[in-house]
């Protein structure tokens, strides 16, 4: 009955309808198919379920005992329960090859499976070479048996020095060990292991636990910035910086430009290479050159040098004319076009650069005006963009053009996966709504409270960081819970950019199906299990920090 009472009352509808949800996935087939692909369960991954177990109960053990051994436990007990769990299934792991399968499926999906010559090429899903299997063998038993020694000896520690003094240095180090390595162990095997067993689940929850994460710090950042104070040593370094900026786009906008000759005659194809700038390549296309066809686009073929576009005008029929530098252009041919042009890195580079300067200097004589700090307009002026934009538009905006925009820039050095571009649009996204709740929970701490602690020596950090922040914490508790269950729902967004979450699982698997309700049925259910367990830890950690009705 309490744990009844404890539900909210729109809840029970779920609660009463579980008994029909159970018996619906069943006995229908459908439904078993639907969510079998939707959680993301590999074909063989019941293999390794007992090893993804056996470490998440050691790792989970091993914190207990921290957790229980402090003094403000009010079971101080467990902690020797929680010891003697995580001492037994630690030597299981050491002593047997519990772990190995899905250590071994953890390595197999963590290497590309087109280049690496760990994975059997062509098996899905992923498998290990028998060499490569024997390896991660290897190396899963020495790690395992020096986790297996580490508990050991920080168990001994912990209860040795447990019998002394409260806080003596060996217990700290001893809780310090289990903690690190036992929280390490844990964030990985939940956060970046690969579970095959529920791997369409495990990217949905990554997803969102992360950009939340993200977005939490990016408010915190931009309301830090909107909190700066007015100072004439700010509009100097803002000014300063601005004359830098332009002085730096300058430089790179009046680099040399490279001469470029259009050669041959239009009948056919225009032979391009790839580094030939784009605004010629836009002007060649669409006919846009003394004597281009009017209203018909150009056809172009790309090919790896100029000297293979020049040779391409005789070696293939329907190429007649190549575009290319000016300096190896054959005299032989005719010259339809000659022209100069800066090359797309100096040119990024510059506008790049020409814009933040506009925008430092628009933020530095805005800030002069109405006394405020640069850097605090200019976090205002982030949030309300942000919330302006449509949270699709941002996710496809990161994720596809900026995100191939910083790969060019940095020459395919940078080249975020899709759930890394994902996740950093939810948390930009958020971070201005995050942003918005941190300063309304700043802002409802009373003055006279800050200007005791700045009396008591308090600096403006250590002021925030224990007098302002955590009684915030207490107050946007509800509305950051409500953040929490959003991001969580709209992680099914990502789905646009091919990340294979639970909405994109459904979506391949009632195109493969074409079963009309099953799979949108399967999907709804499971979001809303989903968002009522965020629910349900929300209204722990409120009940947990509500010291009014204590």
């Amino acid at each position: 009955m309490q744990l009844l009472m404890r539900l909210r009352p729109s809840n029970l509808i779920i609660v009463a309808a579980l008994p029909f949800i159970v018996y619906l996935f069943a006995s229908s087939v459908n439904y078993q198919r639907s969510l079998r692909a939707i959680l993301g369960v590999e074909n063989g991954s019941s293999a390794f379920v007992p090893g993804f177990l056996a470490l998440a109960v050691a790792f989970i053990a091993g914190l207990a005992v921290v957790v229980f051994s402090r003094a403000s436990s009010r079971s101080p007990r467990l902690a020797v329960v929680a010891a003697g769990i995580s001492l037994a299934t630690a030597m299981v792991l050491a002593t047997t090859g519990l772990v190995h399968p899905f250590a071994a499926s953890v390595v197999a999906n963590a290497v590309d499976p087109f280049t690496s010559d760990l994975v059997v090429q062509g098996v899905t899903p992923r498998r290990l070479t028998d060499a490569a299997d024997l390896m991660v063998r290897g190396q899963a038993a020495m790690l395992l048996r020096a986790y297996l020694g580490v508990t050991i000896v920080a168990l001994g520690m912990f209860f040795i020095g447990a019998g002394r003094e409260t806080g003596n240095p060996m217990q700290r180090f001893a809780r310090l060990a289990l903690a690190a390595v036992n929280g390490v162990g844990l964030v990985f095997i939940l956060l970046f292991a690969h579970i095959a067993f529920a791997a369409g689940v495990a990217t949905t929850i990554r997803a969102a636990i992360a950009a939340y994460i993200l977005a939490a710090m990016m408010g915190l950042l931009w309301v830090g910035l909107l909190k700066l104070k007015y100072s004439w040593r700010a509009d100097l370094t803002c000014i300063a910086a601005t004359i830098l900026m332009v002085c730096a786009a300058t430089w790179f906008l009046l680099q040399p430009r490279d001469s470029y000759v259009l050669v041959g005659s239009l009948a056919g194809k225009v032979a391009v290479t790839s580094g030939t700038p784009s605004g010629i390549l836009g002007a060649v296309r669409y006919g846009q050159f003394p004597g281009g066809p009017d209203n018909n686009e150009v056809p172009l073929r790309t090919f790896r040098g100029a000297r293979e576009a020049i040779d391409a005008i005789g070696k293939i029929p329907d190429v007649s004319a190549a575009l290319v530098p000016a300096a190896i252009a054959p005299n032989g041919l005719q010259v339809l076009w000659r022209t100069e042009a800066l090359n797309d890195r100096d040119k990024a580079f510059g506008i790049t650069i020409a814009v933040l300067a506009i925008v430092l200097g628009l933020l530095t004589f805005g800030g002069h005006i109405h006394r405020r700090h640069p850097l605090s307009i200019g976090s205002e002026f982030i949030v309300d963009t942000i919330r302006g934009i449509p949270m699709l538009v941002i996710v496809l905006y990161v994720g596809l053009p900026l995100a191939g925009a910083l790969k060019d820039a940095t020459q395919g050095v940078v080249d975020p996966p899709n759930l890394v571009r994902g996740i950093a649009a939810m948390a930009l996204a958020y971070s201005a709504y995050l942003a918005e709740i941190f300063r309304s929970g700043i802002n409802a701490i009373p003055a006279g409270q800050i200007e005791a602690a700045h009396s008591l020596g308090l600096n403006g950090w250590r002021t925030a960081r224990l007098v302002v922040l955590p009684q915030a914490f207490r107050i946007i508790i509800p509305p950051l819970g409500n953040e929490l269950i959003a991001i969580l729902k709209d992680t099914s967004l990502l789905s646009i950019l091919s990340i294979r979450d639970i909405t994109q699982r459904m979506r391949e698997f009632q195109s493969a199906s074409f079963l009309p309700f099953a799979p949108y049925n399967s999907a709804a259910i499971f979001y809303i299990f989903l968002t009522l367990a965020a629910a349900s830890l929300v209204s722990t950690i409120e009940r947990k920090y509500d010291i009014k009705h204590r």
